[in-house]
Order: C-alpha cells, then structure tokens, then sequence
C-alpha cells in the first residue's frame, strides 16, 4: 500500500520510536522523525543515509515546537500535510503512587497525554478534510494492566487508550483511521530514564515503601530478563499503517497477549496478589508484622 506515504514519528530519537523511523525508511516510507535531542536526531540521519527519512526537532509538550514543527512538515509537503502520524513520544515515571508529586504527574501527563493530543489536533485537519489518514498512538500493555509503583504511568495509557478510542468512532465517517499499539516489555532505553526517576523516591529513607523501591534495581533485572528487542513492535506498527482495514489494537510481544488474557480471565484480587508478590509489597517486607525489614530497622534507629 505505500506510495511513497509520509509519516511522522515522534520520540524517534531513541527505543521503538527510533528503530521504527529506520525500519519504516528502510521499507520506502517518507519519515519525518522527530525528537528533543538534536545530536540524536543528526545520528539518526546520518543513520539512514539513503532512505527518505528527514528529521525535525519536536517537543511534544511545548506548543510553540508543535507549530513550528507543523510549519515544517507543511513547507516538506507542499501543503499536503501527512498520511499517518505515530505518537510515540513518552516516558515512564515510577514510585509510590500516594508520593508522587504534583510535579511529576504533570510532567507525565503533559508528555504521555496532553503532548499527544497537541500534536495530534495539530495534524489531523488536514487528514480529515481530504478524507483520509490514519494515527498510530503507541500505548502499553499498562494502558490495560496496572503495575504497583507504575500509578501516574498506567494512568497516562489508560488515558491514551480511552481517548483513542473515542478518536477512532469519531473519525471514522471522515475516514480517518486510529489504532492502538500495545508493547510489553521492550529491550529500549524506556528503562534507563524510569530507574532515573524512580531514583528521586529511594531516596527517601522514611517512606513507608522503602523496603519496595530500594528493590528497583532488582526488578528491573528482573523484566530485563523477558524483554525483547523493538523489531516486532516496528511490525506492528507498519502493520496498523497498511493494513486495509487496520485493527484497533496490536499486541506484542506474543508472551504480552498471553498475560492480558490470563489477567482478564482471573479475579482481580487473583491478579492484585501477583502483582505485590512481583514488587514485593507484604506486611513482613514492609516491617508491618513486628519483622521490620533491615533497611527499615536502621531508619528506626
């Protein structure tokens, strides 16, 4: 179905948004990727030397990087504007929920699901008054699943998956299609930064989840362990984009597919047991059994 269709990535500076503008390059797709990080933008490029890909800088959560950058697209299009966006861009912040600060959920709500929406207004006029378009929005399979200590997160991609939802019945008449893709655990740098926020609440030795985020480290062995590289969320997302009739939702890893029906086949409180047995959130670890946990022991000294 490609003819040369233009598609606009945000957050392609790194992880899944990165490999998929060079996969999507590679396929002959026109690639505008974009991205906060100049220097990683020119390595992209440098990259993709020989393909259509071009690159701008986007800050999807500053309105002023928004226009500019769909002034842009306008001049590379000759007014035309784009046949698919991705909305990549986003990050997971991670930490007890009841501690999270007021900053820190804007921020990731001003990322994860304002920034989208912005950019998303800003592209989809013109697909809607020639008829024809699509949007890809890259959730997570904790747009359906909550985590302990992945709260102000999930909260975002359920947002993401709701609003997307709504998008999809809505555009449809102006045949303007939207899917959803929902990765697992992906081999990326998402990691990197989520242990760097996370850092921000280990470090703060009276939190009555001490005990649980000085395991951080540990956990995130722990995932490392099942992750798989972003080649199949790249299919997935070439997939949504041309496909006849795109599905609404696209899984993957397989394994991710696997624990979504396992979660909704069992009973919450099945579930929500898991899910602290996987953290570690129990009255003995947490020092609420007369067995204090050692790290709590000293703090009490």
């Amino acid at each position: 179905m490609n003819t040369k269709q233009t598609v606009l990535i945000t957050g392609a500076t790194s992880g899944i948004g990165r490999y998929t503008a060079l996969h999507l390059a590679r396929k002959g797709y026109r690639v505008i990727a974009t991205g906060r990080n100049t220097d990683a933008l020119a390595g992209l490029q440098k990259e993709a030397n020989g393909t259509s890909l071009e690159t701008l800088r986007l800050d999807v959560s500053d309105a002023t990087s928004i226009e500019t950058a769909k002034r842009a697209v306008d001049e590379l299009t000759g007014g035309y504007g784009l046949d698919v966006l991705v909305n990549n861009a986003g990050y997971g912040t991670a930490g007890p929920t009841e501690e999270c600060t007021d900053e820190d959920l804007r921020r990731q709500y001003d990322v994860n699901v304002f920034g989208l929406m912005a950019v998303t207004r800003a592209f989809l006029p013109q697909m809607r008054e020639r008829g024809r378009g699509r949007v890809v929005n890259v959730s997570s399979v904790g747009g359906r699943l909550t985590l302990p200590l992945f709260g102000a997160y999930n909260s975002t991609k359920y947002a993401v998956e709701s609003l997307t939802d709504a998008l999809r019945m809505e555009l449809r008449p102006f045949g303007v299609l939207f899917s959803l893709i929902e990765p697992g655990v992906i081999d990326t740098g998402f990691a990197d930064r989520t242990m760097v926020e996370v850092k921000k609440y280990q470090d703060d030795d009276a939190s009555p989840y001490a005990a649980v985020t000085a395991r951080a480290q540990e956990l995130r062995e722990l995932t490392d362990k099942q992750a798989v590289g972003p080649a199949c969320i790249a299919r997935a997302i070439e997939r949504a984009i041309s496909s006849r009739r795109p599905r609404a939702r696209y899984v993957a890893p397989f394994r991710a597919r696997i624990m979504l029906w396992f979660a909704d086949w069992m009973p919450t409180w099945a579930v929500d047991g898991l899910m602290r047995k996987l953290v570690g959130l129990n009255r003995k670890r947490l020092g609420l059994d007369g067995a204090r946990s050692p790290r709590l022991e000293a703090v009490s000294r």
